[in-house]
Formats: C-alpha cells, sequence, structure tokens
C-alpha cells in the first residue's frame, strides 16, 4: 500500500503529498494539526533557546517530530 497522496498544483500536474505522521520535519501549522496544540503555544514553545525539537532555517521554526513527539510523552503538562 503506497502511503503518500497525490494533489493537484495550481498548474494541474500531479504533487506527492506526504502524510505530517510520516514528515521528518513540520511546520508549525502542521505540528498544531499533528498534536491539536495551538500555533500560539508552539511558537512559545519554540522561542526558548534550550528547546530540543526545533530547527531553525532562516527565520522559520521546523519541528523535528521524532523528538517533539518523546518531548511531549515525557511531559505532564505544556
Amino acid at each position: 500500500m503506497d502511503n503518500k497522496l497525490t494533489e493537484t498544483g495550481s498548474s494541474n500536474r500531479r504533487v506527492a503529498a506526504v502524510p505530517i505522521w510520516i514528515k521528518p520535519y513540520l511546520t508549525i501549522e502542521e505540528a498544531a494539526e499533528y498534536t491539536g496544540i495551538g500555533r500560539d503555544k508552539l511558537y512559545e514553545m519554540t522561542s526558548l533557546a534550550d528547546c530540543p525539537f526545533v530547527l531553525w532555517v532562516g527565520n522559520r521554526r521546523m519541528i523535528k517530530r521524532r523528538i517533539f513527539d518523546e518531548y511531549i510523552e515525557q511531559m505532564y503538562s505544556i
């Protein structure tokens, strides 16, 4: 079974869309959808200097999904 979905891009060509649970890095919006945690809370969490699951790509924050999953598993509250 193929886990990749296809979407039609703006130029009517097929673009492979990788499911969120497979992606190694997530945007803040994807992480919010994936976890149910609000965008503002995710921005707050990733603003900390010692945040273990944020990857900065220029000014853009990416969430390291596997590390984020492990982090959330260990937390009692956020």
